[in-house]
């Protein structure tokens, strides 16, 4: 049975224990759990959690712009969502066999992209000229447009972008990589929820690319996560890229799941 409610903490109290019993796999949940809680604006956001014999044993949110999020389930759970959600499911992400099954009763997507959980094994960091440091301030006006051109290169909703780094640097989850003493490139961290951070998105300007700078943001963001907020680190990567999914692997990220980003309207 699914249960709704749009009181965040109220959902809290019912899946938040659920969620912790695979905090990798449900990183999206438990951060967004985290920033909901951190004050993060989420107007009609929606949360529900799908219990068997009064255990839970699934949960979904919506907050949008974002799409409707789905925590690792059962596929069995999947049909009487569909339903309750009035079939109403403009986009939605989750592990693979979860929206091959909406794909099942909903069929074809307009859109659909592949993405791969990664999980940081033994860090390897990569020799790239310049240095990692934490985003300031005035770094704001270049954050904003970076961030702009990254949800227009990759094509997702990513909400507002000045208000999304104005928050993320106040929350110092903000990296960047300096060659020759300008910024070349950007990583964020989510903050630790249930021990694990996830690293994303990360970005580096056209014109500075082929250089390891994203690699090189990236194992410095990781490396900040574990030695001042986690046990582990995460992140997902666009199946599509194999560039990136090359880089990340060889600083020391290894597969943990496929996951799929599925658009309807």
């Amino acid at each position: 049975m699914w249960t709704f409610t749009s009181d965040v903490e109220e959902y809290a109290a019912v899946a938040e224990p659920f969620l912790l019993g695979d905090p990798v796999g449900n990183t999206v949940p438990l951060t967004v759990l985290a920033n909901l809680r951190a004050g993060m604006p989420a107007k009609d956001a929606r949360f529900g959690w799908w219990t068997v014999d009064g255990e839970v044993r699934g949960a979904a949110f919506r907050t949008p712009p974002f799409p409707i999020g789905l925590a690792v389930m059962p596929v069995d759970a999947i049909a009487p969502l569909v339903e309750a959600l009035g079939r109403d499911i403009p986009t939605l992400v989750g592990r693979l066999e979860l929206t091959d099954e909406v794909r099942r009763l909903m069929g074809p997507p307009k859109r659909e992209i592949s993405e791969r959980l990664y999980r940081l094994g033994t860090l390897r960091v990569p020799d790239v000229p310049g240095r990692g440091r934490p985003a300031e301030p005035a770094d704001f006006p270049l954050l904003v447009s970076w961030y702009q051109a990254f949800g227009d290169e990759v094509a997702l909703g990513e909400g507002d972008a000045a208000e999304s780094i104005a928050r993320r640097l106040a929350a110092r989850e903000l990296f960047i990589w300096e060659a020759e003493g300008a910024p070349v490139s950007f990583a964020a961290l989510s903050p630790a929820a249930g021990g694990v951070c996830r690293v994303g998105p990360v970005y580096t300007p056209p014109s500075c690319r082929r250089r390891g700078y994203g690699a090189a943001v990236t194992a410095y963001a990781s490396r900040a996560g574990l030695a001042e907020r986690c046990d582990q680190v995460v992140l997902f990567t666009d199946l599509d890229n194999p560039t990136s999914n090359a880089i990340y692997q060889a600083i020391g990220y290894e597969p943990v799941s496929d996951y799929a980003h599925i658009t309807y309207s």
